[in-house]
């Protein structure tokens, strides 16, 4: 009887792919399958949950037996149907637009400052960033409320108006908002545009000066271009961030003056807990999420045909 063995594969003969040799390895899923589980478990069941209570019959008294009783659409007819959500939903994407068109202008020109700073100023500036970033949100909040305070507020004695009321006039009470989350959220795209500056080669901004190109056309025709998918990550976290905006909100105005601050997660929670009316504020949660996903979803897809035409 002849045995015969396998020869170990020799140099150039054909071997199983890296990628067949890692998933024969089950180990690196068992491992993140508990992280994975516990994610979906927490974002996708409050989302189910919240689309359940949507198409039931649930206030108070379903809230403390039990037994909500399936409506179907009839609250969302009966939202719709309103003339307070659409002003709410106008008042939302004002909201939105102006927070984000200044988010990302205003972030952009300190991105591109930080990029020309000297390493000490630069230093400087991002630790100053990074402190306004890591603040709270409700420690945030609180110091706005002590800075435009009618009568010892530091902004009032700035501007020597004593006495004025910013959190009861509608204009103003807007304005101050709009400033807590600019200044918020600016640190996270001026940071973000400087990481990104840093990886274009110094090669082109070079050759488009010898070009006789000025700041503003190198930025269009060089900057602009490299970093489009970055632009566009970012405009879509911001309008994120915005629109869901809710703490700040609440905190400062609790959606007034005379509703002039609120929006669709404020008129929701506004719903829910004066009214008790559940079903209905989980409505205006679910269209929300329906508005967000379609805003996002056409965005990434404008940004894949830029990318592919590109």
């Amino acid at each position: 009887m002849t045995l015969t063995t396998q020869a170990p594969p020799r140099r150039g003969q054909h071997r199983p792919p890296a990628a067949a040799r890692r998933r024969a390895n089950p180990w690196p899923y068992l491992l993140i399958a508990p992280a994975v589980a516990g994610g979906i478990f927490l974002l996708l069941y409050p989302l189910l949950k919240a689309a359940l209570i949507s198409f039931q019959h649930f206030r108070m008294g379903e809230l403390i037996r039990g037994g909500a009783e399936l409506v179907g659409f009839d609250n969302y007819r009966e939202l719709l149907a309103k003339e307070e959500f659409w002003q709410v939903v106008l008042r939302t994407f004002v909201w939105t637009a102006v927070n984000v068109v200044l988010i990302v202008v205003l972030g952009t020109g300190i991105g591109l400052m930080l990029a020309r700073l000297g390493k000490r100023a630069r230093l400087l500036l991002m630790s100053a960033l990074a402190l306004a970033w890591a603040t709270p949100v409700i420690a945030a909040t609180t110091i706005f409320q002590w800075l435009f305070q009618s009568e010892l507020g530091i902004v009032n004695w700035l501007l020597g108006i004593q006495g004025f009321a910013w959190f009861a006039d509608p204009v103003a009470m807007f304005a101050v908002l709009v400033i807590l989350v600019v200044w918020q959220s600016i640190p996270f795209v001026a940071l973000t545009l400087y990481a990104g500056l840093t990886t274009i080669p110094n090669e082109l901004y070079e050759s488009a000066r010898i070009d006789g190109g000025t700041g503003w056309q190198i930025f269009w025709k060089v900057t602009f271009p490299i970093l489009r998918p970055l632009f566009a990550l970012i405009t879509s976290l911001e309008i994120i961030w915005v629109f869901k905006c809710f703490p700040q909100i609440w905190v400062l105005s609790q959606g007034g003056p005379d509703g002039a601050t609120t929006t669709l997660p404020v008129y929701a929670f506004k719903i829910a807990r004066v009214l008790h009316r559940y079903d209905m504020g989980s409505a205006v949660a679910m269209l929300t999420v329906v508005i967000l996903a379609f805003a996002l979803i056409t965005n990434l897809r404008r940004m894949l045909k830029q990318e592919a035409a590109a």
